[in-house]
């Protein structure tokens, strides 16, 4: 891998220095973590204050919005000549999921520095890209650079849980604060493996699986644990959620799934081209291929019963279901209920959502090939699809081109801790995603 760094990737070469720089965003980002926005609660207002101090610090205005005074977003804006248009929203989410804190090395919210890396919940997913995107914003700000779009700072609440107080709240009540050109966020994110092969890549998120949130419930007849009878809530439910556990849906690849494979063949990641008969026998092997071509399911939660001896009158499970793009929920929902096939057994929509993809052939996704080309010359980029979502929705359904892009570049190891233990970011790819990053944004605004 060749990377390019400081004044040899820059075009024109600026007065930056990017160490100093790096060490800023790693004492910012230890600082970030340890502000305490896990969701749920959330309580993600403390985020927008911690970031309005650095924000004023610097002289820059800003304003928050909040659906409950404990969960604001925040948006700051740097203003343009709009030459170019309206803006390009960096976008980033403060929230964050919870973690069990037995099983890591550091504290979850400690923001330790250690081993060349940057410790704590959130550090990729994902108040490290926030920092990115901060300093970028920041560095703007600081040498005064001319702008021919607005450049805006986003940073929004409970995106781990639906955005119901984040970018839903403010489509729905502060539209205008969204209307933009271009978006980046989260969604994809850069490898230096991937399928098992070395070679670094960029995933570019121009699409994502749809969130179909379910719960099943059903209602019978309590009753002495010690006298089984037949209407017990409790097996009931069991025996149809080992119907939607034996479940065998077919592989089906959507075009930008197809695209996505395409591409990892031509920069040679894939040995062969991603015919149908390929992508399944990739699917046996790998989780997230398989789960790219299917729609998945999850069970994420069982409740019953309230004391040892006594039968349940009611339980409950949920399931987290993923769409694939352009799949109908309502279809879905009508397939499931037949392979229940239980009458007595309830399904309640907790969460939708579906947008259409992002296009290729716009300023911005160009200006991240060539910014990442300039940086890291040997480096694949690839339009990909997330298996998560992301508020990223929001915007794509608004007709908004918006794409995932972290530009980090992750070891396997460190991309399987986001939501799980020891979560980190390393330091090194964190001073070049700052540099990716903000020519990214200069050939976009400059």
């Amino acid at each position: 891998m060749v990377v390019r760094r400081g004044a040899d990737a820059m075009k024109p070469a600026l007065p930056i220095d990017w160490t100093a720089v790096s060490e800023e965003a790693v004492a910012l980002l230890a600082e970030y973590l340890r502000v305490d926005t896990v969701n749920p609660p959330g309580n993600e207002t403390r985020a927008c204050e911690w970031l309005g101090r650095v924000l004023s610090a610097e002289g820059i205005s800003f304003q928050t919005y909040a659906r409950e005074p404990s969960r604001a977003s925040l948006v700051a804006t740097l203003p343009s000549t709009g030459a170019r248009g309206r803006s390009l929203i960096l976008l980033n989410h403060t929230d964050v999921v919870p973690a069990e804190a037995e099983h890591w090395t550091y504290e979850p919210l400690s923001g330790a520095i250690s081993d060349g890396y940057v410790w704590g919940r959130g550090a990729v997913d994902m108040k490290g890209m926030a920092i990115i995107e901060l300093m970028v914003f920041l560095l703007h700000r600081r040498l005064g650079l001319p702008l021919a779009r607005d450049l805006t700072f986003m940073a929004v609440a409970d995106e781990e849980c639906g955005s119901g107080y984040g970018t839903e709240f403010l489509d729905e009540h502060h539209p205008g604060v969204l209307d933009s050109d271009f978006v980046i966020n989260e969604g994809g994110t850069g490898a230096h493996e991937v399928l098992g092969v070395r070679r670094p890549v960029f995933h570019v998120g121009v699409a994502e699986k749809g969130p179909l949130w379910l719960r099943l419930h059903t209602r019978g007849t309590p009753g002495h644990g010690a006298v089984p009878h037949d209407d017990n809530a409790l097996e009931r439910l069991i025996r149809a959620l080992e119907r939607v556990q034996r479940w065998e849906r077919p592989l089906r690849a959507a075009p930008e799934v197809v695209a996505y494979f395409a591409a990892l063949h031509r920069a040679g990641v894939l040995p062969k081209p991603p015919s149908a008969d390929y992508l399944e026998l990739l699917a046996r092997d790998h989780a997230r291929v398989h789960s790219l071509q299917t729609n998945s399911i999850s069970l994420t939660s069982l409740h019953a019963g309230v004391k040892h001896n006594v039968i349940p009158s009611a339980a409950e499970a949920t399931l987290d279901v993923r769409l694939m793009s352009g799949y109908d929920p309502e279809q879905f929902i009508e397939e499931l209920r037949q392979q229940i096939d239980d009458p007595r057994i309830g399904i309640d929509v907790v969460f939708s959502s579906s947008t259409p993809p992002s296009p290729t052939n716009t300023d911005l996704y160009r200006a991240i090939e060539a910014s990442v080309r300039q940086h890291v010359e040997d480096a694949a980029v690839i339009p990909s699809v997330s298996t998560g979502f992301t508020d990223l929705r929001v915007f794509r359904r608004r007709g908004i081109p918006a794409y995932g892009f972290v530009p980090l570049l992750l070891e396997p190891e460190d991309a399987a801790r986001i939501h799980g233990n020891d979560e980190r970011l390393a330091i090194d790819s964190l001073e070049l995603a700052i540099q990716v990053l903000f020519t990214t944004v200069r050939e976009v605004c400059g």
